[in-house]
C-alpha cells in the first residue's frame, strides 16, 4: 500500500489530529514530518476523553499503529520526554515511538533568541510562539544544527554546542543584554535526555522504506498548514518548514512515487492564528458566534483564533500546491443556526477583482472578499452519518465548496467526536 499524506489546506487547526486519529486504526505507521512544538492536535476519544499532542504523531493514540517523528520535525527533547509522561501517566503505551536519528534539537539558544528577537520586532513582530522552531530551523540550513544522534555521542555533542554558543552567546550578551548560556549545564541537561531517548532514536527512513516494502500502510501527518508553508504560505507570516505535502517526501524520507493520494483537511469556515493577511476575517456577532460554538483556541498556546467565513480561493490554492485528492470538510456543525453562511468566491485589491490569490504580498493584505450568500440551516446536525441526511442547505453549502475548490470533498466532520463524520468516500480505498 502507498502513502498517504495528510496536510492542512487553510492556515491551520482544520482537525487533521481527529483525522489522524481516526485512520490509525486502520495505518501501520504515522509519520509526523515537519514542525516543532509551535503546532497541536487536539483529538476526542469515543468515550469524550481529550488529549492534545504537541510533539507527537496522533498515532500514538491507537494501539498497534507505530508513531514515527521524522528527520523533518525539529525537537525540544524536554517537551518530547513531558508529552510521553503524560500519556503514560494516563494509561497510554508509548513504548512503539520512533524518532530519526536526523531530526534536529531545539537547544535553549533557540528558545532564547526566538523570545528577544520577536520582542525587538515590536509592532512588525511575526506572531511566533517563542519556542524556538525559528532559530533551529535556521541553524539546520545554516550546517550548525544538532540533531538526535548528537545525544548519543557526548564528545560530538559538546563540540558542535561549544561551536554554536560561540556565536550565540555573542549575539544574546552584546545585542539582546542578556544572560551568557553555559556550555557544561546545557550539554549535562541534553545527556539526561539522552538516557531516556536512546532507546526510540533510530533510521526511520529505513524502517518506513521496509514497511512499505511489505505493503504496510504510512500515513504522512503535517502540522501548521499550507497557508503558513515558508514557501507557498503568506510570507513571512509563516511557519519555519513545509506543511504542504511536498514536504512530506523530504521530512521522513519517502519518495514521492510511493505517495498516491493527498488528504486535505479544511474547516467549513476559517481561522488563523498569529499575525499576518486574512482576508474573510470577521469582526461582529458571527465571528464571536464561530470563536465560542467552534471552541477556537490554540491547542498549543492557548491563544483565541481569528476567525472568518469559508474563503475558496485559499481552498483553491491548496488543492493546487498540494495535489489534493480528497476533501475532509470539518466542523460543519458550528454553522448551523446561522440565517445565511457566504463562501468568499474572489477578492477586489483596489476595485480589480482577483478569482486567484493575489501574487504579491501587497495586494493579498489589501484584499477584499467578494462573497456568494447561501442559506443556513437550523437542525442539529451531529448525529448525522449519511450525506443525504444532512439538511439541504448544509448539502448544498458542502457541494459548493466541492466545485469552487476543485476537489471531492470525501468526508465530513459534524462534531469533536471520532465517530462523528459523514464519510462519503473511504479515504484508505
Amino acid at each position: 500500500m502507498p502513502a498517504i499524506v495528510l496536510v492542512g489546506a487553510q492556515w491551520g487547526d482544520e482537525g487533521k489530529g481527529k483525522v489522524t486519529d481516526v485512520l490509525g486504526e486502520r495505518v501501520d505507521y504515522v509519520v509526523r514530518y515537519q514542525g516543532g512544538n509551535n503546532a497541536g492536535h487536539t483529538v476526542v476519544r469515543p468515550d469524550g476523553e481529550k488529549f492534545a499532542l504537541h510533539l507527537l504523531p496522533s498515532g500514538i493514540l491507537t494501539p498497534g499503529c507505530v508513531p514515527i517523528i521524522g528527520n523533518g520535525v525539529v525537537v525540544d527533547p524536554k517537551v518530547l520526554l513531558d508529552e510521553l509522561d503524560g500519556l503514560a501517566a494516563r494509561g497510554v503505551d508509548t513504548s512503539r515511538l520512533l524518532i530519526s536519528a536526523d531530526a534536529h534539537l531545539i537547544m535553549p539558544h533557540h528558545r532564547a533568541l526566538d523570545r528577544v528577537t520577536e520582542r525587538y520586532l515590536g509592532s512588525a513582530r511575526i506572531g511566533t510562539t517563542g519556542r524556538g522552531i525559528g532559530p533551529a530551523y535556521g541553524d539546520k540550513v545554516a550546517r550548525v544544527g544538532i540533531r538526535m544522534q548528537d545525544l548519543l555521542d557526548p564528545g560530538i555533542l559538546r563540540k558542535k554546542l561549544e561551536l554554536a554558543l560561540r556565536e550565540k552567546n555573542q549575539v544574546l550578551v552584546k545585542v539582546y543584554n542578556r544572560k551568557a548560556i553555559d556550555v557544561d549545564a546545557v550539554t549535562e541537561e541534553y545527556l539526561r535526555y539522552a538516557e531516556r531517548l536512546r532507546p526510540y532514536i533510530t533510521d526511520t527512513r529505513l524502517v518506513l522504506a521496509k514497511a512499505l516494502e511489505r505493503g504496510e500502510t504510512v500515513l504522512l501527518e503535517g502540522a501548521q498548514a499550507t497557508m503558513l508553508d515558508v514557501d507557498h504560505g503568506t510570507y513571512p507570516f509563516v511557519t519555519s518548514s513545509n506543511p504542504t505535502a511536498g514536504g512530506a517526501c523530504v521530512g521522513s524520507g519517502i519518495p514521492p512515487t510511493r505517495i498516491n493520494r493527498v488528504a486535505g483537511v479544511i474547516k467549513a469556515y476559517t481561522t488563523r492564528v498569529g499575525s499576518g493577511p486574512f482576508p474573510t476575517e470577521l469582526f461582529d456577532e458571527a465571528g464571536q458566534h464561530l470563536l465560542k460554538v467552534g471552541g477556537e483556541y490554540g491547542t498549543t498556546t492557548g491563544r483565541q483564533r481569528r476567525c472568518g467565513w469559508f474563503d475558496a480561493l485559499i481552498g483553491r490554492y491548496a488543492v493546487r500546491v498540494n495535489g489534493i485528492t480528497d476533501l475532509v470538510v470539518t466542523k460543519l456543525d458550528v454553522l448551523s443556526g446561522l440565517e445565511r453562511v457566504p463562501i468568499c468566491v474572489a477578492y477586489e485589491v483596489d476595485g480589480e477583482r482577483y478569482d486567484e490569490i493575489p501574487m504579491t504580498q501587497t495586494a493579498f493584505h489589501h484584499a477584499k472578499p467578494v462573497y456568494e450568500w447561501h442559506d443556513g440551516w437550523n437542525e442539529d446536525i451531529t448525529g448525522i452519518r449519511k450525506f443525504e441526511e444532512l439538511p439541504a442547505n448544509a448539502r448544498r453549502y458542502v457541494e459548493r465548496i466541492e466545485e469552487l475548490c476543485g476537489a471531492p470533498v470525501s468526508v465530513i466532520g459534524v462534531g469533536p467526536g471520532r465517530d462523528q463524520n459523514v464519510v462519503r468516500r473511504d479515504l484508505l480505498d
